[in-house]
C-alpha cells in the first residue's frame, strides 16, 4: 500500500510538534493530579496546555504505530490531540488512575476511528470483530505465516479466529479486504483511454426494451380497466374505488351505512362488479370471444343484484 505524504507546509509542522513534544517535560503524579483538577474544576486553560503537551508523547507513539494503513501523519496526529483533549475532558483525577493511562485508551480509539473512515472509500470495520481483524490481522499473520504470500492456510485462519474470539468466515472476509486495493470505477481499461472499468459493470435492472414494453403494456391495462370501470353503474363504480382502488380501503359496513344496505349486500355487489371487470378486461385483451359472455347458465344479474336477467350479448 501507498503511503500518503503530507505537504511541505504540514511536514513543517509535523516536525515542530515532534520537537515540541519530545522537549515537554514528564509530569509527577502529584503535578499530574494537581492540573487535571484545576482543568476539571475551573476550566484553566493553562492547566490544560501543560498537561497535554507533557502526554503528547502518546500521540507520536500511536501515529507511528498506525502510519503503516498508510495516512499522512500529520493527519493521525491531528486525531490524536483530538483523543487527548476528549481524555482530558472526562478524566477524574480521583479514580486512581495515570492520566497517561486513560488518555492512550482516547488516543487509540479516536486514531482508530480515523483510520477505518479513511483507510478506504468503502467502510471497513463496523462491528468489533471486523476492528480486532483490521487492526490484528496484519501482526498475527506474520506470527503464523511468516512472509509466505497468498492466502491465509485453512490452519491459519482456525489460529487467527482463536485468538481474535471471531469466527473463521470473518478472518477469510478481512483476509480478501485487506489483500485488494480500491479501484476506481473511471480507470481507463487500457492505454489507448477507449473505455473505462464502469463500462463493463452489468445493470442489473431491466433494459431499455423492457422499460418501454413495461410501459407500453401499463398504459393498455390503464385503458382496459378505464373501459372496464365505465361499464359499471355509479354505485358500483363507488364501491369498487373505495374498496380496491385505495391505498386506505373502506370497510363494508361504512360503505353499507353510506348506501343504507347491509354488509352482506355491499359484499355482493362488489363481487359483481369484479366480475364484470374481468370479463370486460378478458373480451378486450381477446382472451374471451366478444359473443356469450354474460351467457350461461346463471345468465347475468340487473344493475341492482336482482334476479338474473334473459342472456345478452355483448
Amino acid at each position: 500500500m501507498l503511503l500518503a505524504v503530507d505537504s511541505a507546509h504540514v511536514q513543517r509542522f509535523n516536525r515542530r510538534f515532534i520537537r515540541h513534544s519530545l522537549r515537554a517535560p514528564l509530569l509527577t503524579r502529584a503535578r499530574e493530579i494537581e492540573l487535571a483538577r484545576r482543568w476539571r474544576a475551573a476550566c484553566d486553560d493553562d492547566a490544560l496546555h501543560e498537561l497535554v503537551s507533557a502526554h503528547a508523547r502518546l500521540v507520536l507513539r500511536a501515529a507511528s504505530r498506525y502510519r503503516k494503513f498508510g495516512l499522512a501523519l500529520g493527519d493521525l496526529m491531528q486525531e490524536g490531540l483530538i483523543g487527548l483533549l476528549l481524555a482530558a475532558a472526562r478524566f477524574d483525577p480521583d479514580r486512581g488512575a495515570r492520566f497517561s493511562t486513560y488518555a492512550g485508551w482516547w488516543v487509540r480509539s479516536v486514531m482508530q476511528d480515523y483510520i477505518l473512515r479513511n483507510w478506504s472509500v468503502v467502510r471497513t470495520g463496523t462491528t468489533t470483530a471486523q476492528k480486532a481483524l483490521f487492526f490484528n490481522l496484519g501482526r498475527l499473520r506474520a506470527q503464523i505465516d511468516g512472509a509466505r504470500a497468498g492466502p491465509l492456510t485453512a490452519e491459519g485462519r482456525r489460529r487467527i479466529a482463536a485468538e481474535l474470539k471471531v469466527r473463521i468466515t470473518d478472518v477469510e472476509a478481512m483476509d480478501s479486504r485487506l489483500a485488494a486495493n480500491d479501484q476506481s470505477l473511471n480507470a481507463p481499461l487500457g492505454d489507448d483511454g477507449g473505455g473505462e472499468r464502469q463500462d463493463l459493470l452489468v445493470d442489473p435492472g431491466p433494459s431499455p426494451e423492457e422499460i418501454a414494453i413495461e410501459t407500453r403494456d401499463a398504459e393498455i391495462r390503464g385503458r382496459w380497466l378505464a373501459a372496464a370501470l365505465a361499464e359499471l353503474t355509479a354505485r358500483e363504480r363507488k364501491i369498487v374505488g373505495d374498496r380496491r382502488l385505495r391505498d386506505d380501503s373502506v370497510t363494508l359496513a361504512v360503505l353499507g351505512r353510506r348506501f343504507g344496505i347491509s354488509k352482506e349486500r355491499v359484499r355482493q355487489i362488489e363481487h359483481r362488479a369484479l366480475a364484470k371487470i374481468k370479463l370486460s378486461i378478458a373480451r378486450q385483451s381477446g382472451a374471451l370471444p366478444a359473443s356469450g359472455l354474460f351467457g350461461g347458465r346463471g345468465g347475468a344479474v340487473d344493475a341492482d343484484g336482482g334476479a338474473p336477467a334473459r342472456p345478452r350479448v355483448a
